[in-house]
């Protein structure tokens, strides 16, 4: 594949390059200059994403090189970088004034695409440093997180028993957490999905998770809600799913008439064809009379006693999932506390 789209080739014209670690620490706007569809699947949190070449230019170019060679493909990516250079010079401009640092740019390997636009941002004055090894170091650098031995103490508990409150008002308390949930946009259930945003791939879930963990680094213990390996269709990343299997888990135990009334609070809004959809994918685990039960009263617009049977199932799934554990469990009765209360008696049993 070609120079710029491959990134096999370094450019001369741009000494600046930096190491992860350091291209971390510098400030500046982050700028990804890979194709619109390597942007969409993922990238690093936070970046502004401005392609030298889109989707089909990219493929043109690469396909090119492969078939003719580097000068016809460094020949052809001029023919198409050339007419937009004084767009994305303009471009480039109104990045760096939204954030002061001057420009960290990175495309996928640190080759000629960051090293191209880095040369642009250069001439225009601009302070810019382009990322050695690109996006690929990147990602090493998030798969590594997951390896690193973490603090990890797992909050459980039923289905509705608040635990993602709970989790937000220990951060808000002062301790340290990571809310899995909502870096994957789904609450781990067949429900979850219902009024959440759309999920990120599991490789943007990963970058995100590998930020949010370096950010809680130096506080222990580390709370994690005890989710299965899948959250809707993002998937824990092996090395931090090995250590949750090992963690101790405090599990909340709440009034079962408590939670489904904060399942009706948080469902009851929903358009009943979604919670009709997520309770008939149950159906196998369910079986053909409580889903049948269960549909009835959410058709009927009875939320709680269509709760009340799918609880049932979740419970026995928990209660299975639990007993196979073989790590310390605490059990800690939270009937009528309020998530901000559940966590200052957390606080207060992991400093006893």
């Amino acid at each position: 594949m070609a120079d710029w789209a491959s990134g096999q080739y370094r450019s001369a014209a741009v000494n600046q390059r930096l190491a992860i670690h350091t291209f971390m620490r510098a400030p500046g706007a982050l700028v990804d200059v890979r194709s619109p569809s390597e942007f969409a699947k993922a990238h690093w949190p936070g970046a502004v994403n401005l392609p030298l070449f889109d989707d089909e230019g990219r493929a043109e170019v690469g396909t090119l090189y492969k078939q003719q060679g580097r000068q016809q493909a460094i020949q052809r990516g001029l023919e198409l970088v050339g007419p937009k250079l004084a767009a994305m010079g303009q471009q480039l401009q109104q990045i760096a004034q939204q954030e002061p640092g001057g420009l960290r740019i990175y495309c996928w390997r640190g080759g000629m695409r960051s090293g191209s636009v880095a040369w642009l941002a250069s001439t225009l004055d601009l302070e810019v440093v382009v990322l050695e090894g690109g996006y690929k170091s990147f990602r090493r650098w998030v798969l590594g997180q997951f390896e690193r031995p973490w603090p990890i103490q797992l909050l459980g508990g039923g289905t509705g028993c608040g635990k993602t409150d709970v989790l937000h008002a220990l951060a808000q308390q002062g301790g340290a957490m990571v809310d899995l949930e909502g870096l994957a946009h789904h609450r781990g259930s067949s429900f979850g999905g219902l009024g959440q945003p759309e999920q990120p791939s599991t490789e943007m879930f990963e970058n995100k998770l590998a930020q949010a963990l370096v950010a809680q680094e130096g506080q222990a213990p580390l709370w994690l809600e005890a989710e299965s390996v899948q959250i809707g269709r993002c998937r824990l990343p092996n090395g931090l799913w090995k250590q949750m299997q090992q963690a101790p888990v405090v599990v909340l135990q709440r009034p079962q008439q408590e939670r489904i009334d904060a399942l009706v609070a948080l469902y009851g809004a929903e358009a009943h064809a979604g919670l009709l959809e997520a309770t008939q994918r149950l159906e196998r685990r369910l079986g053909p009379q409580r889903t049948q039960e269960a549909t009835g009263s959410i058709r009927a617009g009875d939320l709680g006693s269509a709760c009340a049977v799918i609880l049932d199932y979740y419970d026995r799934c928990y209660s299975y999932e639990l007993n196979r554990r073989s790590t310390p469990i605490t059990t800690l009765p939270v009937e009528g506390l309020s998530a901000a209360a559940v966590a200052h008696q957390l606080l207060q049993l992991k400093s006893a």
